[in-house]
């Protein structure tokens, strides 16, 4: 099956090159597809010269995730979306992939928590959010998650029925929530992860950043769940 690679990016001129890199020496997908998301340094020099096609989007995670889907080739039947500051593993790609290959799952997700993690790569209050919006979800959808990890595979037809519509960091856990309300076959697939190469985090590396993005996942899941 044809496998593209989607990688928000924000200001990750140090470690987009390695991330590209690393989805390429995989050898599975086509096509590696960087959103540079309003970054103000080299990120998107640094990765066209690792090999990835590189497509602009204005500031805000999911809008660059959404203009990465758009950005896709009419081929493309499976999409695996990471980021782009080297703290996940590429090269556990297969881990991901094998189980929607295989016809058995339709949107696989990684797992942090239940994967080996290098010490500091996410702090108490990440770890608290992952099992705090699967202990919200599981009343609602039946789905158990233990963290809104952004290393996932989708089938790309199935991502197509979700209607995702988060511009925000609540992206990843809007799409946990409308695969489950969809019936989607899910599989949720231990991965390690490490500290990031490079840069600093616009989540978790300030106090500001870490109750922006958790009070616009709280939003996220409240509008979601009221669609019901």
């Amino acid at each position: 099956m044809n496998v593209c690679v989607v990688i928000p990016a924000l200001d990750e001129e140090e470690p987009i090159g390695d991330v590209v890199r690393g989805c390429l020496a995989t050898g599975l997908p086509s096509e590696v597809i960087v959103v540079d998301n309003g970054s103000t340094d080299g990120t998107a020099a640094r990765a066209r010269e690792a090999g990835a096609r590189v497509v602009e989007a204005p500031r805000g995670y999911g809008r660059a995730c959404a203009a990465g889907i758009h950005a896709l080739s009419p081929h493309c039947e499976i999409v695996v979306f990471l980021d782009g500051d080297g703290s996940d593993c590429p090269e556990l790609m297969d881990r991901l992939l094998q189980p929607i290959v295989e016809g058995k799952q339709d949107f696989a997700i990684g797992s942090r928590t239940r994967g080996e993690r290098e010490k500091g790569s996410m702090n108490a209050q990440q770890v608290f959010a992952g099992y705090f919006a699967g202990w919200l979800i599981r009343p609602l959808y039946g789905v158990k998650y233990t963290d809104m990890c952004p290393f996932r595979a989708i089938r790309r037809d199935a991502l197509d029925r979700l209607g995702m519509r988060e511009q925000t960091y609540g992206w990843n856990l809007e799409m946990q929530m409308r695969a489950a309300r969809a019936g989607l076959r899910i599989l949720e697939v231990p991965v390690n992860h490490r500290c990031r190469t490079g840069g600093e985090s616009k989540v978790s590396g300030t106090l500001r950043g870490t109750f922006v993005a958790g009070t616009r996942i709280l939003a996220t899941f409240f509008r979601v769940a009221a669609e019901r």
